[in-house]
């Protein structure tokens, strides 16, 4: 299990604080207002910021026709299915926890590693998985029953975290030359396009002008996720073993969660509190330095 370097610590650091506190954010944005044409405007609004700073880097932005179907292969994962099952399933479950069920993500990640990447796991990346799962069951405790009311959004929240594992993995392993700001650039791109044809579809007869709160929220998904937290943790996952980048930051539901608690006033029990050591012990697994043989 490779240290992490400082750059990686800041830019772990900062993606956990942004998309931690975003889920509360998230929630009242779309309570109200149609949740694919939220995700659509977020990504309007964010993709001319991205696109200025890959110019100002000069990354080459093309991408040789040669590679057009890994590249398409890792946007349907890392970003068509997960932007588009998540958005609709935050605004069906309760609250900013449904970030819970989105970060299963590592779970997922660690399994199909081991049973169809041929990945072997030290014991301690095991113990780490098995603690951020179990974590997440403690977490997921008092939202039982409301989550069995609502088939549909944890159904949603699953397969887009099982989507996102895939996609973790992919681009761990992906022999594509281009930077990963380029490869964010154009999957951006790509996935504006597919959220803008979902929302004029399907949502087009719900539109109205967003109010003052709902614009703050669209603002900040614009900039803070779109603009970097997204392209950081593709650096990220592009970096490092998918169990490390995936665990490193199974701390962003747990700030959901008491985010969310303290903005909409929810009720924190003894498995929150329980459930923060058990995380705690996951990122700890890939965080700390290991002796060798570990």
């Amino acid at each position: 299990m490779p240290a992490l370097n400082r750059r990686q610590l800041i830019l772990l650091a900062l993606v956990t604080l942004v998309w931690g506190i975003n889920w509360p954010i998230m929630k009242f944005g779309v309570t109200g207002y149609p949740p694919l044409t939220f995700r659509t405007l977020c990504m309007w609004l964010g993709l001319p910021l991205l696109g200025a700073f890959v110019l100002w880097r000069r990354e080459p932005l093309r991408i040789g026709r040669e590679h057009w179907r890994e590249f398409g292969v890792l946007t349907v994962f890392n970003m068509l299915i997960w932007h588009t099952l998540a958005i609709l399933a935050v605004q069906s479950l309760s609250s900013g926890r449904a970030a819970i069920l989105g970060y299963t993500m590592p779970v997922f990640s660690a399994v199909i590693g081991a049973l169809f990447l041929s990945q072997r796991l030290s014991a301690r990346a095991w113990g780490g998985v098995g603690a951020a799962a179990l974590g997440v069951v403690l977490l997921l405790w008092h939202e039982v029953t409301t989550l069995t009311g609502r088939p549909s959004g944890v159904v949603m929240m699953l397969v887009a975290a099982c989507a996102w594992a895939v996609g973790t993995q992919l681009m761990r392993r992906t022999k594509l030359p281009q930077s990963t700001l380029t490869l964010s650039f154009w999957m951006t791109v790509v996935a504006t396009v597919w959220m803008t044809a979902l929302a004029v579809l399907f949502e087009r007869q719900y539109w109205h002008w967003p109010t003052p709160g709902q614009w703050a929220s669209i603002l900040y998904n614009a900039v803070g996720v779109f603009a970097f937290a997204q392209v950081a943790w593709l650096m990220l996952a592009r970096e490092l073993p998918p169990v490390a980048s995936t665990l490193s930051v199974m701390f962003i539901p747990v700030l959901g969660v008491f985010s969310g608690a303290w903005w909409l006033g929810e009720t924190l029990h003894w498995q929150d509190w329980a459930a923060v050591g058990l995380v705690m012990v996951s990122i700890g697994s890939v965080l700390l330095p290991s002796r060798a043989g570990r």
